[in-house]
């Protein structure tokens, strides 16, 4: 199964349709709002105090009307260690592998918001608007975020119809995946058919654009290996995005 995601920042009471596409399901979401507690832990201000919470809101209605926010994905058998995608796609790393214990598919998936909110992130560092930068820094990556989140819960729905559990999303570069799965991962979840792509040092364009794998469990194999979870099962304790 194939699929493109479109969603868009709702403004001014537009509507927005998706593109048609041949023989792809297409799922619409609007990100209505973008979160500003966590924008304000992307930002690395969970324990400042004092903080003016109007400048991090409005850093998150800017980013609003900058996100040009798109999503894709291919759903897979999976054989461990092998997605059996064309060609086949072996998973490497104890951590990931630990994961998709159970799982008989995986949807490898993509998301990304465009590249004009890091432009104007990049515009307002050279004007040495630093603190407006950062913060809407901060809210374009709590934006991918939410629509990976929002996909998340469009394929858990969908797939519950056929009795299937989603375990939560796993990215190349968390716990010992090594980072240079992306380049595969990238390639089998139809990231260049929404405008991504890949750097040689395996960075994703636009910068605020994310990969990760969702296994998927019949409910018989719901309590194989790990639960869903939170970060807890990964074992970067340092990572700054960590709850």
């Amino acid at each position: 199964m194939q699929g493109i995601l479109l969603l868009t920042a709702a403004g001014d009471g537009d509507k927005i349709f998706a593109k048609e596409a041949i023989d792809l399901p297409i799922y619409n979401a609007q990100i209505l709002e973008i979160d500003a507690a966590e924008t304000r832990r992307y930002a690395g201000l969970r324990k400042a105090q004092g903080f003016g919470e109007k400048n991090i809101r409005d850093a998150c209605a800017e980013a609003l009307l900058l996100l040009e926010v798109r999503g894709a994905w291919n759903v897979y058998d999976y054989k461990a260690p092998v997605v059996q995608s064309e060609p086949p796609f072996e998973i490497v790393g104890k951590s990931i592998l630990k994961h998709l214990d159970g799982c008989e598919r995986v949807i490898c998936m993509a998301a990304t918001v465009g590249a004009e909110i890091t432009r104007e992130v990049n515009r307002k560092f050279e004007r040495g608007e630093y603190l407006a930068s950062v913060l809407l820094d901060a809210a374009a990556t709590c934006a991918v975020e939410q629509a990976a989140d929002a996909m998340e819960k469009h394929f858990a729905a969908t797939f519950a119809k056929d009795g299937f559990k989603l375990r939560w999303r796993f990215s190349p570069g968390y716990g010992d995946w090594d980072l240079t799965a992306q380049e595969k991962l990238f390639t089998i979840s139809g990231a260049e058919q929404i405008g991504m792509s890949l750097t040689s040092a395996m960075m994703l364009e636009p910068r605020k654009s994310i990969t990760a794998i969702i296994g998927l469990l019949t409910r018989r194999n719901e309590e194989v290996g790990m639960r869903n979870g939170d970060c807890k099962a990964c074992d970067r304790l340092d990572c700054p995005a960590r709850k």
